[in-house]
C-alpha cells in the first residue's frame, strides 16, 4: 500500500524560540524544526510531547512555517494536563516534535472561504499566507470565537461587498498581506459580527452574484459543531467544502487507529484515521 505520508515525516529536537501567552488560556509557541517548516502544507500538524515526564504527545495544528528560517508557529488552548505542561515551557528549551502530519487541503477554485473557529483558526491562517502568492486567487477569511482573539484585531483597510457596515474587525496579519478577513463573536467585541462566523458567511454568500458565487470552495477547521454547521452551510449553497476535523490522537501515525472516524465512499462507509487519511476530508464524506 502507498503511504506518501512515510517519506515527509520527521522527528525533531524542536528548540522553543519563543512562547506567547493571551487571552483564553491561548499559547503560540514558536519551534527551531527546519525539517518540518521544509515540508508542512497547510493543514499539516505537529505531534509534541508535551513534556518528557508526561509521555503521550498531543496534535496540534501549524498555523505558519518559515521554510528559509525553519521555525514553526503552533497556537494551542490549555485544556488539560499535557497543555498546562507545555504552557510552562520556555524559550531555549528542547521538545520533541514529529510532523508534519496528516492531508493537506486542496485548493482548486479561484475564491476560497476560509472559516475558522477557535483554535481551528490556525490552518486557516496558514492557508491564507500560502494562497497570498497565487495568481488569480482571491481568498476571504471569517474567524470566530468564543474566548478574546489571540491578536489585536484592528479595523480592515480592505473593504468586502455584501457585509454589514459596521463589521470592520479584521486579522491584523491577514490585512498586511492583502488578504480581506472578518471576525464573528457572541461576546460583544468591538467591530466583530455578533453571531456565529457561519452566519456571517450565510450572509456574505446571499449578497453574492450566482455567477461569482459559484466560484467559491469553503475550506474550514474548529469545533465538532461549527464543522457540521459550515457543511450545512455549504450544502445550503451547494458549494464544495473541506473541514479539517480535530479528533484525540495516542500515536498520530496511523498505527493505533484510536482517530477513525466514518466517511462515506463510493463503495460504501469506512472507517478511516484522522490523523494520515485526513485531517482534511470532503464534508459531505464526514457530515
Amino acid at each position: 500500500m502507498n503511504k506518501p505520508h512515510r517519506d515527509t515525516l520527521f522527528l525533531e529536537d524542536a528548540e522553543i524560540l519563543s512562547h506567547q501567552a493571551f487571552e483564553g488560556d491561548q499559547q503560540i509557541i514558536r519551534l527551531q524544526a527546519q525539517a518540518c517548516a521544509t515540508h508542512a502544507q497547510p493543514g499539516s500538524f505537529v505531534h509534541l510531547q508535551c513534556d518528557p515526564q508526561h509521555p503521550l504527545r498531543r496534535p496540534l495544528s501549524i498555523m505558519r512555517v518559515s521554510p528559509s528560517s525553519g521555525w514553526v508557529d503552533v497556537l494551542y488552548k490549555v485544556v488539560g494536563k499535557g497543555t498546562r505542561l507545555l504552557a510552562q515551557r520556555k524559550p531555549g528549551e528542547s521538545i520533541s516534535l514529529l510532523g508534519p502530519i496528516g492531508k493537506p487541503f486542496n485548493v482548486e477554485c479561484s475564491r476560497p472561504l476560509l472559516i475558522g473557529g477557535g483554535v481551528g483558526m490556525p490552518p486557516m491562517i496558514f492557508l491564507a499566507e500560502h494562497l497570498r502568492s497565487q495568481k488569480d486567487v482571491y481568498p476571504f477569511a471569517i474567524l470566530g470565537s468564543e474566548v478574546p482573539f489571540p491578536f489585536q484585531s484592528a479595523p480592515s483597510q480592505i473593504l468586502v461587498s455584501g457585509l454589514p457596515n459596521e463589521v470592520i474587525a479584521a486579522q491584523p496579519l491577514l490585512d498586511s498581506w492583502n488578504i480581506p478577513s472578518r471576525l464573528a463573536s457572541l461576546q460583544g467585541y468591538p467591530g466583530c459580527f455578533e453571531g456565529y462566523a457561519t452566519d456571517l458567511a450565510r450572509h456574505w454568500l446571499k449578497s453574492l452574484d450566482e455567477n461569482i458565487r459559484a466560484e467559491i470552495a469553503i475550506f474550514s477547521c474548529g469545533p465538532h459543531p461549527m464543522l457540521e454547521a459550515v457543511a450545512a452551510l455549504a450544502a445550503e449553497f451547494e458549494l464544495p467544502c473541506q473541514v479539517s476535523l480535530e479528533e484525540f490522537m495516542a500515536c498520530g501515525v496511523g498505527g493505533c487507529a484510536g482517530c477513525v472516524v466514518p466517511v462515506e465512499t463510493d463503495s460504501g462507509k469506512v472507517m478511516q484515521r484522522v490523523c494520515v487519511d485526513g485531517p482534511v476530508f470532503d464534508a459531505r464524506q464526514v457530515f
